[in-house]
């Protein structure tokens, strides 16, 4: 990440200090995976419930922010697998949260090949173009399960967050019905149960090929920008 003094002038101003604790959620455990050692990380396997649980958590353990970090779905058509967003802001059950502008504005200085946009959060994959075009009408660029609830446990308790996102998924690709069996409550892998799912829907097997292919592309990228930010996370 480059020195204090490249930042541009926009990313100075109030927040988060050098050297501050960040709590970070993921949805699955091989995002927390790509996260520097000593991170301090929790997977909510994109259950609502358990997102607001580990962010309070995090914040009770000393979290001085929060970071929502892992592949999300594209709702922008120009948005192809491996792109990374930042959020500018998070729009969340009829609310819109805004990112921290200094930590936003440092992530995208930092990481070269990132881009701003607004990250619609929802509590059921968006499995489908059509549902997809609904979050994009709305004015979102991606969409993903955990950035919602951890932003309002922040805005609750006056901590600043940020997102960090790469997609996976494009706007004009569907996801097989298999995917949804395919991650535990604890952000855990449940390859069992997508077969189990394969063998009941055979022909969904191209399709969770290519979900496999996208999701690598947006976890290589993720990798990429944790190495370019690296254990300060953009702060």
């Amino acid at each position: 990440m480059p020195s204090d003094h490249a930042f541009p002038e926009s990313c100075w101003g109030p927040g988060l200090g050098k050297g501050a604790r960040v709590g970070v959620i993921v949805g699955m455990t091989s995002e927390g995976a790509l996260l520097p050692a000593g991170t301090h990380w929790a997977a909510a396997g994109g259950v609502t419930k358990r997102v607001s649980e580990l962010a309070e958590k995090l914040l009770a353990e000393g979290a001085e922010g929060l970071l929502s970090f892992g592949i999300a779905g594209g709702l922008d058509p120009a948005l192809k697998p491996g792109d990374v967003v930042v959020g500018s802001a998070v729009q969340w059950e009829g609310e819109t949260y805004e990112a921290d502008g200094v930590w936003k504005c440092r992530l995208l200085s930092g990481i070269a090949f990132s881009r701003s946009g607004i990250v619609a959060a929802v509590s059921r994959i968006a499995a489908t173009p059509e549902a997809k075009r609904a979050l994009y009408e709305g004015g979102a660029s991606v969409v993903d399960m955990e950035s919602g609830a951890m932003a309002r446990v922040a805005a609750r308790a006056g901590k600043p967050f940020a997102v960090l996102r790469a997609v996976a998924d494009p706007a004009d690709r569907g996801l097989p019905k298999s995917v949804f069996v395919g991650l535990a409550p604890d952000g855990s892998p449940r390859p069992w149960a997508v077969m189990g799912a394969l063998l009941r829907r055979p022909w969904e097997l191209p399709g969770l090929i290519r979900v496999g292919l996208d999701s690598r592309a947006a976890l290589v990228a993720l990798g990429d920008a944790v190495k370019v930010v690296g254990p300060s996370l953009g702060v």
